[in-house]
């Protein structure tokens, strides 16, 4: 029977991307789907890091030598995504001496580049360290763009030939007896050029092989074949500082505990994290408490986080996975290693295979080693070649260089610019239309604006995540109406406003647990900017000029003067 695609792959995360990516080099017909945008999921909320393989160098070190191999072949493949920022694990007076030992002979024993600093030497690289931290051991972690190097992946795959379909959540796994050969999936209004099926409508998707690689849901699709798979989704939390406090990684040297994390990231910091098993992927309380717990135990690492603006904060769950039968309690003590779990072996289904566990560094061996499965299954003889074949934009590393003297640029917006853009940098910027800065924060220009209009449609969320605009310090205040204004003419009315509508609830989401000091000052600027000026809570009484705006001069409405003059306070 004819199939409507070689192989069907669901999750839209950095793992989904990552094996349609390999597959399709492989010359495989590959049809990815996802229920949101790209990395909708964990991968949009991951803190950011790179891992040297340092965190795990004593607890697990097969999942702290996987680290450093992948670590280094990101670096090649995905320069314009990764940022070496190097990292340290630090020590306080009251952590331990044997373990500080354990973690360096452990880096060690894991191909991990590791050396001794000494308190004052690490605070020679990180001056905001706190005067009582002991020693610290460098390794070398990074910062990595999660979004970036998701979309990028998922970019090369439609090079090679795959079909990518967003906002389309699988509501049914097709199965025939003890085989799955198929999906059926909900298709929803996705914005954006792509063209999307009408909302609500369903579409069955049949494939040869079926490929599930979604993570802390990967259980709620296998239930929909009556198959069991253990994942544990494990919550966390992380905090964005307004400015970056540290430039490099900074972790904890202690056995396990939260908080113990501070990832510079772009124009920011990030502060991570907890580990909490929750039931439910999509839903898990959002505690202030956690928020605070962040800030008071890494301000005892770098103590200038205590008088810190935090501009927002989110939640991602982990999809930790642990073979039957492992009992372990506590979600700090699992594995970070991955599996791949063939059905047809497992539980006597053939048609689909499940890759669960792992982390974000090492997508491109979860890719690698299911794409392999897949090849064995399909008979196809095709060789992995994601390690060596540099991803777009990181074609030519010199570019983010030369990109500085190419455009006659010397500030800092160009060369940000040219790093987020990377080999695709004169592509995008050579233009002879003006190009002004849209986001001030993380200096956006419009050429960039319209380079990811151009991908992603009037989805401006999807320009979020390819630019990083409106992710700064003031959260959209001050652009997400010049984004949205980069829409029109090509989109009407209707759609420009609900674009920003969606931007703007997609920025306030994550600052509704940052609202004390200076930042509670900034949203209710934002929402004086939003709300009042451009009337976006929808007020009537705004929309119909019925507002007494006399009132908000000197405290006192019209009626209350005298003589039509100011209040005198």
């Amino acid at each position: 029977m004819p199939r409507d695609t070689e192989v069907l792959v669901l999750g839209g995360g950095s793992t989904g991307c990552g094996i349609a990516r390999d597959l399709a080099m492989r010359g495989l017909e590959v049809t990815l789907v996802e229920r949101g945008n790209l990395t909708d999921g964990t991968t949009g909320r991951m803190h950011g890091l790179l891992h040297s393989g340092g965190r795990y160098a004593v607890s697990d070190q097969a999942s702290a030598t996987e680290c450093i191999e992948e670590n280094e072949i990101l670096r090649d493949i995905a320069g314009h995504c990764v940022e070496e920022t190097g990292g340290l694990f630090v020590q306080r007076p009251e952590d331990s001496d044997e373990y500080f030992q354990e973690k360096l002979e452990g880096c060690r024993e894991c191909g991990i580049p590791a050396r001794v600093l000494s308190g004052r030497e690490a605070r020679e690289v990180e001056p905001y360290l706190a005067d009582d931290v002991a020693r610290a051991i460098e390794v070398p972690d990074g910062a990595v763009d999660p979004f970036r190097l998701c979309v990028a992946n998922a970019i090369d795959a439609e090079n090679h030939g795959a079909r990518v379909e967003t906002h389309a959540e699988v509501v049914d796994l097709l199965r025939d007896g003890d085989d799955i050969y198929g999906v059926e999936v909900r298709h929803e209004s996705g914005p954006g050029k792509r063209t999307h099926a009408s909302p609500g409508t369903t579409e069955e998707i049949t494939a040869d092989y079926v490929v599930n690689a979604t993570g802390a849901w990967a259980g709620q699709i296998g239930a929909m074949a009556d198959l069991e798979i253990e994942v544990r989704p494990s919550k966390g939390v992380m905090t964005i500082m307004n400015v970056r406090q540290v430039d490099t990684v900074i972790n904890r040297c202690r056995p396990k505990g939260d908080a113990d994390i501070i990832v510079p990231h772009e124009t920011t910091a990030i502060l991570g994290t907890t580990d909490e098993e929750v039931p439910d992927p999509d839903d898990y309380p959002e505690e202030q408490w956690e928020v605070d717990q962040m800030i008071d135990t890494l301000s005892e690492l770098v103590p200038i986080l205590e008088e810190a603006r935090t501009i927002r904060s989110f939640w991602g769950v982990r999809p930790l996975y642990e073979p039957p039968g492992t009992g372990t309690q506590d979600p700090t003590d699992i594995t970070r290693d991955f599996f791949l779990l063939d059905h047809a072996d497992r539980d006597g289904v053939a048609g689909m295979s499940s890759i669960v566990g792992g982390k974000f560094t090492t997508y491109r061996a979860m890719a690698e080693e299911i794409a392999d499965h897949v090849c064995d299954k399909l008979g196809v003889t095709a060789s992995c070649s994601t390690a060596d074949e540099p991803l777009p934009g990181s074609e030519n590393i010199e570019t983010l260089e030369a990109g500085m003297d190419d455009f006659g640029l010397r500030s800092p917006v160009a060369r940000r610019s040219t790093q987020r853009l990377g080999s695709r940098a004169s592509e995008v910027l050579e233009t002879d239309e003006p190009n002004p800065v849209i986001c001030q924060c993380e200096g956006v220009t419009r050429a960039e604006i319209r380079d990811a209009i151009s991908q992603s449609g009037s989805d401006l969320n999807a320009v979020r995540i390819r630019t990083r605009a409106s992710m700064g310090n003031c959260q959209g205040g001050f652009c997400c109406q010049n984004m949205a204004n980069e829409l029109h003419p090509t989109y009407d009315e209707e759609t420009v406003r609900e674009a920003l509508d969606e931007l703007f609830q997609e920025r306030w989401k994550g600052e509704r647990h940052a609202l004390w000091g200076e930042q509670l000052s900034q949203a209710m600027l934002n929402y004086a900017l939003h709300a009042t000026t451009m009337n976006r809570d929808h007020d009537p009484a705004s929309a119909t000029g019925d507002v007494d705006f006399a009132a908000f001069d000197g405290g006192r409405a019209a009626s209350d003067r005298v003589d039509g003059t100011q209040g005198a306070d």
